[in-house]
């Protein structure tokens, strides 16, 4: 059997495991809580240690093994999370071509992830995102010279849009959440009082986006500063600050440990 094998780290990671997950019925059976509930999140710390497993194993039946069973599924979601969160459509093929042409060069960066240097979803969320914008803007350089913009747009969204359906959901979800969350963040984030009054003017915004029926950027610029008295270049400076916060927070929210 595969498992029989001793001094093997994938096989000291699914012994960890199985006593882990024993340790946590015991736990569950003396508080009464029943069985441990499963965990929702795809990418996590037994993601990251199956990985470094991975990587210290010598034997290839081994590390086809725990790759299969631990790490390939997370790295697929990662993937599709951040081609929808960037928006990184200008590809030859659809959606998941893209996705197993990521997933191709996260393998290959697989064997570069060091235990202690930082996080794995961190560390393969910025190897995934490189390989996007890279190829995602030569793409697009290159079907501009064969097609008209709004050719390629309608292809993009028509191969796209099932599952951009299902981003949308989540992306509704995250933005009610977000604003309430943030809210209780702005003092922390911003030092001025102006910026502080255009954050809160942004979340307003974030809060009433249903009700409002111009979508225009310069037009919603001008309504923060005619909510805020302000002049632009600050405006932009605190949306800046709010987009970056919303888009890492937004992978966070798809990777299930946001909020809880």
């Amino acid at each position: 059997m595969l498992l029989e094998k001793t001094n093997s780290p994938v096989i000291l990671f699914y012994e960890t495991l199985e006593a882990e997950r024993r340790r946590a019925e015991e736990e569950a059976k003396k508080t009464k809580r029943g069985r441990p509930r499963k965990n929702k999140m795809y990418f996590t710390l037994e993601t990251e240690r199956a990985i470094i497993a991975y990587n210290k194993e010598p034997d290839q039946n081994l590390k086809n093994k725990v790759y299969n069973e631990f790490i390939h599924k997370p790295l697929m979601k990662l993937a599709e999370n951040i081609i929808h969160t960037f928006k990184f459509y200008y590809f030859d093929g659809g959606p998941k071509e893209v996705q197993h042409e990521v997933i191709a060069f996260m393998l290959e960066k697989l064997p570069k992830f060091k235990e202690g240097k930082g996080k794995a979803f961190s560390y393969f969320s910025i190897v995934a995102k490189n390989y996007l914008i890279q190829n995602n803007n030569k793409n697009y350089r290159d079907l501009k010279t064969k097609k008209p913009i709004i050719t390629i747009d309608r292809e993009r969204d028509l191969e796209t849009e099932s599952t951009l359906q299902e981003y949308r959901d989540d992306l509704d979800v995250f933005m009610e959440r977000f604003s309430k969350y943030y809210s209780s963040k702005v003092d922390e984030r911003f030092r001025s009082s102006r910026d502080r009054r255009i954050a809160h003017a942004v979340l307003r915004l974030f809060d009433e986006r249903k009700n409002i029926e111009i979508f225009n950027k310069k037009a919603l610029y001008i309504l923060i500063r005619e909510m805020t008295d302000t002049k632009t270049q600050h405006i932009t400076k605190v949306v800046n600050v709010i987009k970056k916060d919303f888009t890492e927070n937004f992978i966070r929210f798809q990777n299930g440990n946001f909020f809880n």
